[in-house]
């Protein structure tokens, strides 16, 4: 896929390769920080719609999953249907819901979300303004192949409002460490 980005794009593999994994020198959500509340921007299903996600994730177990586009290759055929695939284990473990971030309007991540049949505990999020990224540190420059900025691919678990564990992808655009079968060994 990255090579069929880079050849449309007419963009030499050095230069993408250093828009994807450009190291931020912020570090991202750590354990025991406390997700912010009163973030401007995040929405589910429509503008209208605005969500506070600090509040949301205040009471009880949840997981937010951080990635960087909605219908994007890996986002869309294993990060989130691995969480919905897994839902079942996660609420067992006692998780209320997931929450799937990315820097996208709410039109795109509504389409997104119905095209994934999404379950009602999966809750697809749009951060247009990318405050909820900043908040984390998870926001990245990738204006060469999506035209603005996006989010690291992460995943958290957040307990009562506070980080109890991260699961950042060293190369913050894999599936690997933050997939829903590596998060769910955690819990």
């Amino acid at each position: 896929m990255l090579n069929a980005v880079q050849s449309s794009l007419r963009i030499s593999p050095s230069r993408t390769s250093r828009l994807f994994h450009t190291y931020n020198p912020l570090k991202m959500f750590q354990v025991g920080d406390v997700i912010k509340t009163g973030l401007a921007g995040v929405q589910e299903n429509s503008p209208g719609n605005a969500v506070d996600i600090g509040k949301e994730v205040s009471k009880g177990k949840h997981i937010i999953v951080g990635v960087p586009a909605a219908f994007s290759p890996a986002c869309t055929a294993s990060h989130v249907p691995g969480y919905i695939a897994k839902l079942d284990e996660l609420k067992k473990k006692g998780v209320e819901n997931v929450f799937i971030t990315c820097v996208n309007d709410a039109f795109v991540t509504k389409a997104w979300s119905d095209s994934l049949k999404t379950p009602k505990d999966v809750h697809v999020l749009a951060d247009t303004r990318g405050e909820f990224a900043k908040s984390g540190n998870t926001l990245f420059d990738s204006e060469e192949v999506f035209g603005n900025k996006r989010n690291y691919r992460y995943a958290i678990i957040v307990d009562n409002g506070k980080v109890v564990a991260e699961f950042e992808e060293p190369d913050k655009t894999g599936v690997n460490v933050s997939s829903a079968e590596n998060v769910l060994k955690a819990l």
